[in-house]
């Protein structure tokens, strides 16, 4: 038997390796994707073939993951729970999905992933498995081995001289790629302790952040950045510099307590400094090339496909549909935006584009020609009248 692991080289995957060996008496495909986490991936492979693993699949997928799933993502404006920009759960997805690849070319008859039992990972593998390949085997881990903690996961590793990053001096969980950095679990999981400040990676304190202000361009083709300050780049690289700026600047830190999809609150630490920078720009733009009901239409839409990617639904029809609408709109999103970063604030100060819907004649206080002022009168009538009969109607009655 075959099975391709989806593997990071972190605790729960290191361990993977040896029972699944032990368990199925199986052969390990280790699969690991770059997606910009900065990690050694040699090392990783290394590591890998040294705990058991028969080969070692290790993919650059960075340009796919911005191009083909974090912009499409952010051309929905999707955040999940007001602030949420959902950087583990789109990685999620692509992942599976070359998982899957994978199998099919290795001739494998199951696919494992190291995600918890408690988790909304399991369930974002799981859905993109089934629907890529409704026949494929699908063995967690964390559902069937006797370990019942990290603290036992660790034990496991020492025991059999497999090496790990995690500690019981540092227990919280990391995710990290190109897009963000979660942490979660552990030391974490009290909502009201503020985390260490030694933990944060890619963002500095906004106290810290300098104190001479930062202007950042972002140029939209289509709803798609293309350009900072009138440089051409690449998606990843785009995304990649972007961190750097808006992370320097304390841009893009949220602590909240979530609903999870398996149905309890979880705590979450989150760092996406370029993302959260790319969301505002996006909105920018949008708010002068967007018709006033396309925009609050597409709005109303925002939580469900929100959800749709926070769950793991990526590959289904309805996020696919909603895809469909919410691209066509995006075809009149170009224009460029101006940022201003300081220490943790984003501020828009200045947007311009070829479809602009903004008229300053129209818009002005000043004298003009185009709008009579006076026709607001019965416009104001007849949108009071429905009120004036609710007023009428129930005079006299109580309750």
């Amino acid at each position: 038997m075959k099975i391709v692991l989806a593997y990071s080289g972190g605790l729960d995957t290191s361990v993977a390796i040896k029972w699944l060996k032990e368990t199925y008496n199986a052969e390990v495909i280790a699969f690991c994707a770059d997606l910009g986490q900065g990690e050694d991936l040699n090392a990783a492979r290394k590591k890998a073939l040294g705990t058991g693993a028969s080969k070692v699949y290790i993919e650059d997928l960075r340009e796919e993951f911005v191009k083909n799933y974090i912009f499409p993502m952010l051309r929905a404006s999707a955040v999940y729970e007001g602030v949420y920009l959902l950087g583990t759960s789109i990685a999620r997805p692509l992942i599976a999905k070359r998982q899957i690849e994978i199998a099919e070319k290795e001739k494998a008859g199951a696919v494992s992933h190291g995600a918890t039992g408690k988790g909304n990972d399991q369930v974002r593998f799981e859905l993109t498995y089934y629907a890529l390949k409704p026949d494929i085997k699908v063995i967690s881990p964390w559902r069937e081995w006797p370990f019942d903690s990290r603290q036992s996961l660790i034990k496991y590793a020492a025991k059999h001289r497999i090496p790990v990053t995690a500690t019981k001096k540092k227990p919280y969980s990391t995710d990290r790629n190109l897009f963000h950095i979660s942490y979660e679990g552990g030391i974490l999981e009290d909502p009201w302790k503020e985390p260490p400040s030694d933990m944060f990676a890619m963002t500095v304190p906004p106290q810290k952040a300098p104190d001479k202000t930062s202007y950042l361009d972002i140029t939209y083709d289509k709803g798609n950045p293309v350009a900072l300050n009138s440089k051409r780049m690449s998606p990843a690289k785009l995304l990649d510099r972007l961190n750097n700026i808006a992370g320097k600047n304390g841009i893009g830190r949220v602590d909240m307590v979530e609903n999870r999809y398996v149905g309890m609150k979880s705590r979450g630490i989150y760092e996406t400094p370029g993302g959260t920078a790319l969301h505002i720009a996006h909105r920018a733009v949008e708010s002068i090339t967007l018709d006033r009901e396309v925009m609050h239409l597409r709005d109303s839409l925002v939580p469900r496909y929100a959800e749709l990617v926070y769950y793991g639904y990526w590959f289904s029809p309805e996020r696919k549909m909603l895809q469909t609408l919410i691209d066509k709109i995006q075809n009149v999103v170009t224009g460029t935006v101006r940022l201003k970063l300081y220490k943790g604030n984003c501020q828009v100060v200045g947007r311009k584009s070829p479809r602009s819907l903004y008229h300053p004649e129209l818009a002005t206080f000043e004298a003009e020609k185009i709008y009579n002022q006076k026709d607001a009168e019965g416009f104001i009538k007849l949108n009071a009248l429905r009120l004036k009969i609710a007023r009428i109607t129930n005079k006299g009655f109580k309750g």
